[in-house]
């Protein structure tokens, strides 16, 4: 099976100066840069309509446009992965994912990720590009995540959130006791000095909305809620950061381990050893495909979160 690909990208302020390789692959960072370099050199992504070498540099402004076909998908291997599934018909599935497990397989997961154990679960997702997944969770971010099983259902459910019709709410455990609630628009792109992580980017950073309103409020800590507009990657990790509320665990927006002053021993040791960042996706809905009607789901805390907020109203009531 082969896919059409049409994209239009806009080179940024920040990567004035890269590799034409280097900014497709961060522009079109859905591809592989070996797969882009491929288009490239064969006239399927164009910089301001000319063919140009890989290597070359591009500048601000230019526009990079990629007309492709994606064939087959890669033949990834099933996995038996248990999963966690809330929901699943003819058209899609609805999971909780777990901490610890990667969506899809890239460089350094090749294999024990949320893909292999989908094609275990139901074959047939090999004919759909990424197995009918899309859209990701970071792995070590848990809750839901919606998945096509038919190609038409996976193009609506890209459509709907390209449009920004479907509803994600995750609840996070943030560092700092927070007033109110509010709402970040600030768009998000690569970290000008460090590629592997993203950032608030002024120039060039791509659309980014994020509300979130307090559910409790703890001495040096507070559960919120998020509902995303958009859905960059890292997004609610990026702003709440930006706003300086980073998320408790987050070990690449986080920051130093901080410990509220006068806090109990249970308090700061489940702080020491809380090792991921604490956010879960805990409400999902969107347009069912077929049906047309609009599904919604939910699923709870998983339990280091859970076990985290009591222990913070535990020492709240300390004070």
């Amino acid at each position: 099976m082969s896919q059409t690909i049409e994209q239009t990208h806009i080179v940024p302020d920040t990567m004035t100066g890269l590799r034409l390789d280097q900014a497709a692959a961060e522009l079109f960072d859905e591809f592989s840069r070996e797969r882009l370099k491929t288009w490239i050199k064969g006239g399927a992504l164009t910089v301001d309509g000319q063919q140009m070498r890989p290597r070359a540099p591009v500048m601000a402004g230019a526009t990079l446009v990629l007309n492709a076909v994606l064939e087959e998908n890669p033949v990834w291997e099933a996995e038996a992965i248990a999963l966690d599934i809330v929901h699943e018909d003819d058209d899609v599935l609805v999971l909780n994912k777990p901490v610890g497990l990667v969506v899809h397989p890239a460089a350094g997961n090749y294999s024990g990720t949320l893909l292999n154990a989908l094609l275990h679960h139901a074959p047939e997702l090999a004919t759909l590009p990424r197995a009918g997944i899309v859209h990701r969770l970071d792995k070590d971010t848990s809750g839901l995540m919606v998945v096509a099983k038919t190609l038409a259902a996976q193009t609506s459910l890209v459509e709907q959130l390209q449009a920004r019709r479907v509803k994600r709410e995750y609840d996070a455990i943030v560092i700092g006791a927070m007033i109110a609630g509010g709402k970040v628009d600030a768009p998000i792109g690569r970290h000008p000095a460090d590629r592997k992580r993203q950032a608030v980017v002024a120039n060039g950073g791509k659309p980014a909305v994020t509300h979130y309103r307090v559910v409790e409020r703890f001495r040096g800590h507070t559960h919120v809620r998020c509902r995303l507009e958009t859905g960059r990657t890292h997004q609610i990790r990026v702003h709440m950061a930006h706003q300086r509320f980073p998320l408790v665990g987050d070990p690449v927006y986080g920051g130093r381990l901080k410990l509220p002053a006068g806090a109990g021993e249970a308090l700061k040791e489940t702080l020491r050893h809380f090792s991921r960042q604490a956010l879960h996706a805990r409400r999902l809905a969107f347009t069912h495909p077929t049906g047309h009607e609009t599904v919604e789901f939910g699923v709870e805390l998983p339990d280091d979160m859970f076990m985290l907020l009591d222990i913070l109203r535990e020492d709240q009531a300390q004070t």
